[in-house]
């Protein structure tokens, strides 16, 4: 289940890759799409048959961390590595566990990137979108709930003022542009909505 997501979000970013850079133009360096792109390309060539929850997301972390140039790198490795470490080694993974484990990676995110709600970076729609998960234990249900909420997060960017990052040196010119990394985190949820809503979990 876990693999499955991680590959679609890989398929995602890749055929994204060009909207990616084109955001990051506006407010950063347009290669935000290219590097997300080699870093889970070389994730997915090397997931093989990983089993275990814990060691497949920690490997996805570590191989982003390595790979992934810019900021990207370091705040999805630490969404990963923090998700990894959550879910542990227990092959079986329920939808409150899943809950729990996004939980964790998000505050990974925090812990390396200092970001709060407003400041115009993936946060803002990852925090909504795991907020809108929290409670529901269906997941199919759940997975749909947080994509609704990552997109309209990283909707709201539009109208932001960057705070943090290359984009919070243009001021007032950052507002009127998405975020390319609110962009690429609301990917992570399609992939969830696209991969994990066949497995019925509870």
């Amino acid at each position: 289940m876990l693999a499955a997501w991680v590959r679609e979000f890989g398929h995602l970013v890749s055929s994204h890759t060009d909207r990616l850079n084109a955001l990051d133009a506006a407010i950063g360096d347009a290669d935000h799409g290219t590097n997300l792109d080699r870093g889970f390309r070389a994730v997915v060539a090397d997931l093989g048959t990983i089993a275990d929850p814990g060691t497949l997301l920690t490997h996805v972390g570590g191989t982003v961390v390595s790979k992934v140039g810019g900021a990207a790198g370091p705040l999805f490795g630490a969404f990963f590595l923090s998700l990894g470490d959550s879910l542990g080694h227990d092959p079986t993974v329920g939808a409150g566990r899943f809950a729990t484990g996004l939980r964790a990676g998000l505050a990974g995110v925090v812990a390396r990137g200092r970001a709060e709600a407003g400041d115009k970076t993936m946060y803002d729609a990852l925090a909504p979108a795991i907020d809108a998960m929290g409670a529901i234990r269906d997941l199919p249900a759940m997975v749909q709930a947080g994509l609704r909420a990552a997109e309209a997060g990283r909707d709201a960017t539009t109208g932001m003022l960057a705070r943090k990052g290359r984009a919070s040196y243009l001021g007032e010119r950052s507002v009127g542009h998405q975020d390319p990394g609110a962009t690429s985190a609301a990917l992570l949820f399609t992939a969830a909505a696209n991969a994990l809503s066949p497995f019925g979990l509870e």
